[in-house]
């Protein structure tokens, strides 16, 4: 192939100005307040979509944010691949956390980018590693190399469950036909390591609420004599694990996937420095289930986490009061052969159980997704090994990740294709925290290894 790298090089300032002005639309998915800048940003991926070489694209209507559809076709007789990414991002606070706003981008050097990362929300996930597809296209047909079929589909969505995707999906099965799809909304070990996701947990995410007396009442007329939501609720979730952080609801560890002892020796390969990790997240000691390595609990193991949790009075000063109600978001990232929708159940059997007399539980699902697992003997895989192993000189390493991308699986279910996971970002890009950013070395790394995967996929598809 013609060289990427010169092409990147030539483009690099312009390929970084896209992004930011990207960047700077507010498309939260999850706050209604900003639906115009979310389909604003519909607006503008499909016009650098067309900018890119797209012969046809498309804003799709879905019941909730529109679904951006582009692509190339080349040949039908030419593998076609699927580039799937979304434009959302995740609410930006709390403000008073990031270093410069989150939705006036900047490049800043940092020590493992001293080259340059863009901070902002979305930089990373998934705008940035999105984009990346965008410009990789833009080379290949710039320079007549595109060697097969590409179709995009960049969802509005996925960060509040993706629940007009299956939607979409089910009423385009032959628009969206394909032979391999490909996302990048992932993550790799690091700049020096690169890595394939070949793994990602599934998710069962709910809401509950405890609620007590029918008002808030006076701590010093009520206190001690009715039961207290905020110190009920904390009572109840702790209860949820016990002394060795094994979640204590009963049948969650039924159908839980156990690693063989060879499988988890391959995984204990990665390089890994347990100080290091400590020192970037400034903790003294790691945490979590018992018998198991920190790479382990956080991506082959299942786990609940409370998300966010409320009540009360929490304004300046004192306000004396027990609260009428205490709520909390938690969520559970699960493992392969573990139902969402029956853990969903199990979780909410199990906590209305435990409620004590004088308050009533409530549990409100919102969303989940199933686990993922994809072949390393794939030829999907293959290309991918072999496109990192010509733009970073090193064999990748499969690895599994703790993160979920619940649309995975629907993919393999309805069109019946595999998914390979070319992620670029990094642990240390603090994705859905304050200060996000991506680094720019790896946002153009990111551009000149995608169009291998074209070109290895196709030649091996012969």
């Amino acid at each position: 192939m013609k060289s990427a790298k010169s092409y990147i090089e030539q483009n690099k300032d312009r390929f970084l100005d896209e992004l930011i002005e990207l960047l700077k639309i507010p498309s939260i998915s999850a706050d209604p307040a900003y639906k115009n800048d979310v389909l604003k940003t519909a607006e503008a991926v499909k016009v650098q979509l067309e900018k890119a070489g797209c012969d046809s694209v498309e804003i799709c209507e879905t019941p909730g944010y529109p679904i951006v559809y582009g692509e190339k076709i080349i040949d039908k007789n030419l593998p076609t691949v699927l580039v799937y990414g979304h434009y959302d991002v995740q609410p930006p606070d709390p403000l008073e956390l990031w270093t410069s706003p989150p939705f006036e981008p900047v490049i800043k050097e940092t020590e493992l980018h001293p080259e340059g990362a863009i901070f902002a929300r979305g930089s990373c996930d998934d705008k940035g590693q999105m984009y990346m597809h965008v410009k990789a296209l833009e080379y290949m047909t710039e320079t007549n190399q595109l060697p097969c079929n590409v179709k995009f589909m960049i969802e509005g969505e996925e960060e509040v469950g993706s629940e007009s995707l299956g939607w979409f999906i089910s009423r385009n099965r032959e628009k969206l036909a394909n032979d391999v799809i490909l996302i990048s909304d992932t993550g790799m070990i690091s700049k020096d390591t690169p890595s394939i996701t070949t793994g990602l947990r599934g998710l069962s995410y709910v809401e509950v609420e405890v609620t007590g007396p029918n008002r808030d009442l006076h701590s010093g007329l009520y206190g001690g004599a009715v039961a207290n939501p905020i110190n009920i609720l904390a009572k109840m979730i702790a209860s949820l694990h016990d002394e060795n952080n094994h979640i204590t609801i009963p049948g969650f560890y039924d159908d839980v996937e156990e690693l063989s002892k060879d499988e988890r020796e391959k995984m204990a390969e990665a390089p890994f420095d347990l100080k290091d990790y400590e020192k970037a997240l400034d903790i003294d000691s790691v945490y979590g289930e018992k018998g198991y390595s920190t790479n382990e609990r956080n991506s082959i193991r299942p786990t609940l986490d409370v998300n966010g949790i409320w009540g009360g009075y929490i304004g300046e000063g004192a306000k004396t009061v027990i609260a009428s109600q205490a709520f909390a978001k938690i969520s559970m990232r699960l493992v392969p052969d573990q139902n969402w929708e029956k853990i969903t159940e199990l979780f909410k059997n199990h906590f209305e159980s435990i409620a004590p007399k004088g308050v009533r539980v409530k549990v409100k699902p919102h969303h989940g997704g199933t686990a993922y697992v994809t072949p390393i003997d794939s030829l999907g895989y293959r290309a991918a090994e072999k496109a990192y192993e010509e733009t970073f000189g090193k064999t990748p390493i499969p690895q599994r990740s703790g993160g979920s991308i619940p649309i995975v699986a629907l993919f393999e279910k309805e069109l019946k294709s595999k998914t390979i996971l070319m992620g670029f970002g990094l642990d240390s890009d603090a994705i859905h925290s304050p200060n996000e950013h991506f680094g720019v070395w790896n946002y153009l790394k990111g551009i000149e290894t995608i169009p291998q995967f074209y070109h290895y996929f196709t030649e091996m598809s012969k």
